[in-house]
Order: structure tokens, then C-alpha cells, then sequence
């Protein structure tokens, strides 16, 4: 029986890798499953774009956050959890980025998922990340978006325009170059 079983279980780990840090089905469009992401990159024009939901919640610091706070600047969302391998490769990229844009308005929000608050406190500390992070531990906040471009992916980004609605999403982990390209793009458009 042992012999049988070993092979099931291989498959099923080569299964679990093969689809990246995403769970779910790509079937249906309830805008509450989750499917590995490829990097992908949609951009909306102004017209086409719904308002962002409003982010708020408790950050690893313990500190309460709105993203109302952020009001008329350009807000960078990425969510993210500590396992996810994608994420820790884009993790100083977002960093750098932040720092990068932080006198530009352009804000950063992290929202950590589907983990232990031990494992995403020592996930910041160890990437240096200065911006705030929300628990969302079981994706509630994710949900808001399911009207505009939702995160079906972990990791996931969005931008959020400066009149607070969603300007672009990327599934997947995103590259600096690709990252910085889009924010300067949506940083450039006059707020209305």
C-alpha cells in the first residue's frame, strides 16, 4: 500500500507547483477564485474605471488604516503571503518603488493573505518593506474589488488613480520596470 501511495502524493505535490501561488479555478467569473497568476497587465482608460472599494483594516503594526487616508494620490495595492514564492521575488522591487514614488504621491498599501500574523511580520522584516500592510487573512478586503479588475492571483497588483478608481491590475508577480511604467503612466493623468 505504501508503494501506491508515495506516487499519489508526488503527483499531487507536482500539481500544487505547477500552479504557482495561486488556488482555484479560472471557471466562473464570481470574482472570488483564484488562479495562478502570469503577469499579465491590464491597463483601463479613465472612462472605463470603477471606483476602488476602501480599503481598512488593522496593519502588522497594530495600527488602524483607511485607504481614505490616501485620498488624490495614486494608491499601489499588491497582495501578497509570505509562502508565495512570486511574491518574495517581487517583494524588493515594491520596496524600492515605494521609496522610489513616496514624493510623488504615490502611496503602497500591502494586503497580506491567507497567513499567520508571525509569518507576514517576519515576511516584512526581512524584505525591509516601510509601507503598511493590512491583514486580510481571509480576503474579505480582496472581495471589494470584484466589480472592477478583481486580484484572482497571489500575488496581485492594482493601481488606483488618483480620483480612487481602479486604473490597472497585474496578475502574478510584477517586474520593476513594468510596475514603474504603469504607476508613471496613471501619475501622469490629471485627477477627474
Amino acid at each position: 500500500m505504501r508503494a501506491r501511495i508515495l506516487p499519489a502524493v508526488l503527483g499531487a505535490c507536482a500539481l500544487l507547483l505547477a500552479t504557482g501561488c495561486g488556488t482555484g479555478s479560472a471557471s466562473g467569473d464570481s470574482g472570488t477564485s483564484f488562479v495562478a497568476g502570469d503577469g499579465s497587465i491590464v491597463l483601463l482608460g479613465p472612462a472605463d474605471r470603477v471606483p476602488a472599494p476602501i480599503l481598512t483594516g488593522t496593519t502588522l503594526a497594530g495600527e488602524d488604516l483607511s485607504s481614505e487616508e490616501f485620498a488624490g494620490d495614486v494608491v499601489v495595492v499588491n497582495v501578497w503571503a509570505s509562502w508565495c514564492a512570486p511574491c518574495r521575488s517581487e517583494a524588493p522591487s515594491l520596496e524600492r518603488l515605494s521609496r522610489e514614488f513616496a514624493e510623488q504621491g504615490v502611496a503602497f498599501i500591502g494586503l497580506n493573505t491567507r497567513d499567520s500574523d508571525t509569518s507576514a511580520r517576519s515576511f516584512v522584516e526581512r524584505f525591509g518593506i516601510g509601507y503598511p500592510n493590512v491583514i486580510d487573512r481571509d480576503g474579505v478586503l480582496q472581495l471589494g474589488f470584484r466589480d472592477s479588475l478583481p486580484p484572482r492571483a497571489i500575488p496581485s497588483t492594482l493601481v488606483i488613480d488618483r480620483s480612487g478608481k481602479v486604473a490597472a491590475r497585474v496578475l502574478g508577480a510584477v517586474s520593476e520596470s513594468s510596475l514603474r511604467g504603469v504607476i508613471e503612466a496613471v501619475a501622469g493623468e490629471q485627477a477627474g
